[in-house]
């Protein structure tokens, strides 16, 4: 994992300042190597060769994907007028 992701090497520019940073960026480096790099030695991805997808994952349907499961907003209330002091 800290050959992939720079992220884990301290002396480098991409290191993550911020846990917060850090925390967001271990699942998306686990879904780049599950299912959308292909392994040299499988010649499939791992979710592949798992049999969790048949097909080859890009970045664009992960994202449609997350976006079809993010919660859609609501109708904006008015604002509450504050007090005259």
């Amino acid at each position: 994992m800290r050959m992939h992701n720079r992220r884990f090497t301290r002396l480098t520019n991409a290191f993550s300042k911020k846990l917060e940073n850090h925390a967001h960026m271990v699942p998306i480096w686990a879904v780049w190597y599950n299912f959308i790099r292909i392994h040299k030695t499988l010649r499939v991805t791992p979710a592949m060769a798992a049999g969790l997808s048949k097909t080859l994952l890009t970045w664009e349907d992960i994202v449609s994907a997350m976006d079809a499961d993010a919660p859609r907003p609501g109708k904006r209330r008015p604002y509450k007028k504050l007090p005259n002091k």
